[in-house]
């Protein structure tokens, strides 16, 4: 090991105030497995064939350098080389690197004091603001809620600390009818990063308080708004809650998770956005109420800017509105939508092409001729012919080959093979 490197190490064991290691012992693995995934370990404490950090370092005549386990592995296996340099080996002995095994003990030990240090810092401020929570009002408790978020958010001990402490009782305590907007957006901001018991969670369904959640959620930031549906789809994963059919119904809570999915700006919003509606599109109560505030053509006008994995949560929540009449309707009054839905066939992924094969079942209820003549026009029958060659599930062929025939109905023979655009060899 270069001999600037050793210095420095040697240099850093000298500032460690008492000699840390004839204090306290500590064991390097565990220090290792705490500390490896939080800091970049120096090059030379890595073992060059396992690439983690050595715990008994030994030194080839080579002047090489490895883990004791993982050399002594690679000399039974009857090599007679070193795996660094492909050198020939002399000598097939190995010598201990004392050195070199002091200076990670040593530097893992510095780390991992220092982290607790941190860490017992982080759970002090905890209790400190938890315990300033009961007492301040006003911007105070503002300031105090929101550094604990801040910490919560940060750190997964924080959480712990509270949690153990009644710090989720007490802060879900401050939501109420009177609550501000600034102290309940990071009241929650707080919560959702919490392990919340049954009792708190239908203590957070009380109707004062999922109000308070769903106007917070219309006002605030998008990070406000993205801990806001966060919160209630936790809360909704609770069954047999006797507030949950009036939450799930709130038009302002439609309203709101619309806004959410709208903004371009933030994908990360328009994902949390479009796992809500698809939760809530479970009741039937609120699909009536969706397609009633426009959510159809709203959500078509986003399928293009979608990624794919919220492109498939968007497609099923059209296919469940197209289960009512209203929602159908809704569907075949949208311009273009066949044209597009018929795109999406063998685009994205399977589930995807079965969805929007549902859709355009449920336009073509309404309008057989109109559907099958835009769909046909638009290359379905050549999608449903590649659906029905691949390795797709049987349901999926099976509803594809229904539509084909259902598709040909208005065409003659000649005609509907030419619009499937196929090779001479297949037609």
């Amino acid at each position: 090991m270069p001999q600037v490197k050793i210095d420095a190490f040697m240099c850093l064991e000298t500032k460690m105030k008492g000699g840390v290691l004839s204090n306290e012992k500590l064991d390097l693995k565990v220090m290792i497995e705490e500390l490896e995934s939080n800091f970049e370990v120096p090059s030379v404490f890595i073992c060059p064939i396992s690439l983690e950090p050595m715990q008994e370092p030994v030194t080839l005549c080579t002047g090489q350098t490895y883990e004791r386990s993982n050399i002594l592995k690679w000399l039974s296996l009857g090599h007679k080389t070193c795996p660094t340099t492909m050198q020939e080996l002399w000598d097939d002995s190995v010598t201990p690197n004392k050195t070199l095994s002091h200076l990670i003990l040593t530097w893992f030990s510095h780390k991992y004091l220092d982290m607790k240090k941190k860490l017992e810092d982080v759970q002090g401020r905890v209790l400190e603001l938890l315990d300033m929570l009961k007492k301040v009002k006003g911007q105070a408790r503002v300031r105090a809620l929101k550094d604990l978020r801040r910490i919560v958010t940060s750190h997964v001990c924080a959480r712990k600390v509270v949690e153990e402490n009644g710090g989720i009782g007490l802060v879900s305590s401050l939501l109420g009818p009177f609550t501000s907007h600034a102290v309940g957006s990071e009241a929650i901001g707080i919560i959702v990063n919490l392990d919340l018991s049954l009792e708190l969670k239908r203590n957070l369904m009380h109707p004062a308080k999922v109000s308070l959640v769903v106007d917070i959620m219309n006002e605030g930031t998008i990070e406000t708004k993205m801990n806001c549906a966060k919160l209630i789809e936790i809360l909704l994963m609770e069954e047999g809650n006797d507030y949950e059919a009036e939450l799930v119904s709130s038009l302002s809570l439609l309203v709101g998770l619309l806004r959410l999915v709208r903004d371009k700006k933030n994908p990360c919003g328009v994902l949390t956005g479009l796992i809500l509606l698809k939760s809530i599109c479970s009741h039937e109560s609120v699909r009536t109420s969706l397609v009633s505030i426009g959510a159809v053509p709203q959500m078509i006008k986003l399928l293009p800017n979608l990624n794919n994995e919220c492109l498939e949560i968007a497609l099923h929540i059209l296919e469940v509105l197209s289960t009512i009449p209203e929602g159908r309707l809704a569907l075949k009054e949208c311009p273009n939508i066949i044209p597009y839905v018929v795109k999406l066939l063998m685009r994205v992924s399977e589930s995807c092409t079965q969805i929007a094969l549902s859709i355009l079942w449920a336009i073509y209820k309404l309008a057989p001729e109109e559907c099958a003549a835009q769909a046909v026009e638009a290359g379905l029958a050549a999608k449903l012919l590649l659906v029905i060659q691949s390795g797709c599930n049987p349901v999926l062929k099976q509803m594809s080959s229904e539509f084909l025939k259902m598709c040909s109905v208005n065409y003659s023979a000649s005609i509907f093979i030419s619009k499937c655009m196929l090779t001479t060899t297949i037609q």
